[in-house]
């Protein structure tokens, strides 16, 4: 198999960076205009949301859990054990809770998203939808976009709660911290620009799964093995789009409310 020239790579990545811009854009403008299908958007939400609760609370309450023992060994030095409710709580709450989140729902869902849409794309089934009048972006992709952004941001706070709570679990009972004290300090550890921070995150991350495994899906092509091929990219490309966007996400939010 030949290599492409730089010239030609870069000229092929330009024309799919446009066409995902394009199929982004005109899901978002068709949120906005009628006809809205309100029984897909209802559907994806039960398979993106309710589906996706297992792994998120189990990563989020381990992620806690972990976070206490870690931080028991650094506090320790500094004779600041106390302040481990705070440390869990501003750490799942401004990054390890929307970030991890992100992650799990890109690994089930993106990989969903481009699997399904990627059949239908080598079946034809793209094609008869326009041959009927149908616009698959409106039918397919918006739907996906307002129920990943929606339900994200819903597992997001869970994923901070459950993470908290394991923070609590492993505090009380191996670390010997008051359970009070413990929560008292993740409360007041939390100000309001770490809540807006670290609810803004899944926002973007919502948009960037949505979009990128749709795109991924629907740009198939080679049969069954492109399909595989669409879900691997799918996932891999919008988990790297994540921690990108969480990086730039955090420093606006670090220029707004301060540090």
């Amino acid at each position: 198999m030949s290599l492409p020239s730089p010239e030609e790579y870069l000229k092929e990545k330009i024309a799919a960076l446009q066409d995902y811009s394009i199929l982004a854009g005109t899901a978002v403008a068709d949120i906005f205009t009628r006809p809205h299908y309100l029984a897909d958007i209802y559907t994806q939400m039960d398979s993106i949301g309710v589906g996706s609760l297992p792994i998120i609370v189990l990563t989020g309450f381990f992620t806690g859990c972990v976070l206490a023992l870690q931080s028991e060994t650094a506090l320790q030095e500094f004779g600041a054990v106390s302040m481990t409710g705070s440390l869990v709580a501003l750490s799942m709450v401004k990054e390890l809770g929307p970030v991890l989140t992100g992650l799990m729902v890109s690994g089930r869902n993106a990989a969903g998203m481009a699997s399904e849409l990627g059949s239908m794309k080598v079946t034809e089934q793209l094609d008869a939808m326009r041959a009927l009048g149908t616009d698959p972006i409106r039918k397919l992709v918006t739907p996906r976009l307002i129920a990943t952004v929606f339900m994200l941001f819903f597992l997001t706070v869970i994923a901070d709660f459950a993470g908290i709570m394991g923070g609590a679990l492993v505090s009380v009972t191996i670390l010997g911290l008051n359970a009070n004290s413990y929560l008292h300090k993740s409360y007041n550890g939390l100000v309001h620009g770490d809540v807006v921070q670290g609810l803004v995150k899944p926002l973007f991350s919502g948009f960037i799964i949505a979009t990128v495994g749709c795109y991924c899906g629907m740009k198939t092509t080679g049969g069954t093995q492109g399909v595989g091929r669409a879900t691997t990219q799918a996932v891999v490309v919008s988990s790297v789009f994540i921690i990108i966007v969480d990086l730039l996400v955090t420093r606006a939010m670090i220029g707004i409310f301060g540090s």
